[in-house]
């Protein structure tokens, strides 16, 4: 197996998760601009590795694998943290909806690649808007400070609530472009 710098980038990125982690509950002034800066540098890599795959036409099989894995390891350790700081209904609520559509579309995917219609549930732009929400959203909750006089916590409060209900429409777009492949054996059955 050839790692190629897109994949390095993804491999820094599960990396980062335990320093995320371990930095975010040290007892420092400063580690809330170090955690939203580590989130931060995972999010840019995130889209770097997607860029330089295509500008360098530098894809692999175990890099196509690994993004993904990467990025919802990565946010739902955001989103854990987060809740556990901040533990309220609605914070838990909507890590629980992202979480469990990441979930969902992974087992969704997973199901469509064995049947040979993986292209049928390829990303869309409402996911990539999600996506930059959601990157938005838990940086603003990590860093948990006021900014320059703006209530930076509860924009990220608000910020993941609007990325949980886009992270609910792509889910039903997922969804509904997956369900005549779904239902394609009852259809053949009756």
């Amino acid at each position: 197996m050839k790692l190629t710098i897109p994949t390095w980038l993804t491999l820094a990125r599960i990396a980062l998760i335990p320093v995320l982690v371990i930095v975010y509950y040290l007892d420092y002034r400063w580690t809330n601009i170090a955690a939203t800066a580590i989130f931060a540098f995972a999010s840019i890599t995130d889209w770097l590795d997607g860029w330089i795959a295509r500008r360098w036409n530098q894809y692999s099989t175990f890099g196509a694998f690994l993004d993904p894995v990467a990025d919802k390891l990565m946010v739902s350790t955001a989103l854990v943290i987060t809740v556990e700081h901040h533990h309220t209904v609605w914070m838990a609520l909507w890590a629980s909806v992202i979480i469990g559509r990441e979930i969902a579309v992974s087992a969704l995917r997973e199901w469509m690649a064995e049947v040979g219609q993986r292209g049928k549930v390829a990303v869309a732009a409402v996911g990539k808007i999600k996506t930059v929400v959601q990157m938005v959203a838990l940086g603003f909750l990590l860093y948990r400070e006021p900014l320059l006089g703006l209530p930076v916590f509860v924009i990220g409060e608000w910020l993941l609530a609007i990325a949980a209900i886009l992270t609910l429409w792509s889910g039903y777009e997922y969804a509904r472009a997956a369900w005549p492949s779904l239902t394609a054996e009852e259809r053949k059955g009756s």
